[in-house]
């Protein structure tokens, strides 16, 4: 951020955090990438994991069994997401001890690489918002998108014709209930999140939402490419 805020000095440090997002986002990109292709992956075979579960319903060892063979099959690995949240980690720590345990917008220069140019000034603001304060406005607008991207990456599921008198199993319950969570839980939850620390953060968020948006219509595209698919993936 000091290197950017050096080469650019017209620069506020809100514009200097979404360049340094994007750069860590296009580094994971190979990571995310891959990601992205297993869920939508693993939508497209969703068909395939509900006949498993319909077929052994009355054997929940064998389901099992036989749905990851199915991922097996198809090369899917649904942790394939976890890495790139751990991976994300470290960029959050080091926001916060920049902004909120020392650093910015003072600089201590002893600590920069000898070819990061000292900026003679750190622009705060970022639209008028000082970026070390709480913004409730950028809150909104990381939970807004955050919603946004959730529904982009993870689309309502078409509802599957079962036996009205059939009651429905913990493990669907659990699965619905996950979905609803993630839906409209976590949105609200990184609401409070942004509205809990500096506006740094909600700017980090916001930008790592539309990114995260921006990437799941591109290897949408780009699957449906590869399979030769004249309708749109999920």
């Amino acid at each position: 951020m000091v290197a950017i805020l050096g080469a650019f000095p017209y620069f506020s440090i809100g514009f200097a955090v979404i360049v340094v997002t994007f750069i860590v986002r296009v580094i994971l990109f190979p990571l995310s990438k891959k990601a992205v292709r297993t869920q939508i992956e693993m939508k497209l075979i969703e068909p395939d994991i509900e006949a498993i579960k319909e077929k052994y319903k009355d054997n929940k060892q064998e389901q099992s069994v036989q749905i990851m063979k199915l991922y097996k099959e198809k090369k899917v690995n649904p942790f394939a997401s976890i890495g790139l949240i751990l991976l994300q980690l470290p960029v959050l720590i080091a926001l916060y001890y920049v902004f909120l345990n020392g650093g910015l917008p003072k600089i201590d220069h002893s600590i920069l690489y000898p070819f990061v140019a000292e900026p003679n000034s750190v622009n705060m603001f970022f639209f008028g918002i000082d970026t070390m304060a709480k913004s409730t406005l950028l809150a909104v607008i990381a939970g807004l998108t955050q919603f946004w991207q959730i529904q982009v990456s993870v689309p309502a599921t078409k509802p599957v014709k079962k036996d009205p008198n059939k009651k429905p199993s913990m493990g669907e319950d659990l699965a619905k209930s996950m979905s609803f969570q993630m839906k409209y839980i976590m949105p609200v939850f990184m609401f409070f999140i942004a509205n809990s620390f500096p506006a740094v953060v909600a700017i980090y968020l916001i930008t790592t939402n539309l990114f995260s948006v921006a990437q799941e219509f591109y290897m949408r595209g780009k699957m449906a490419t590869e399979n030769n698919l004249k309708t749109k993936i999920i």
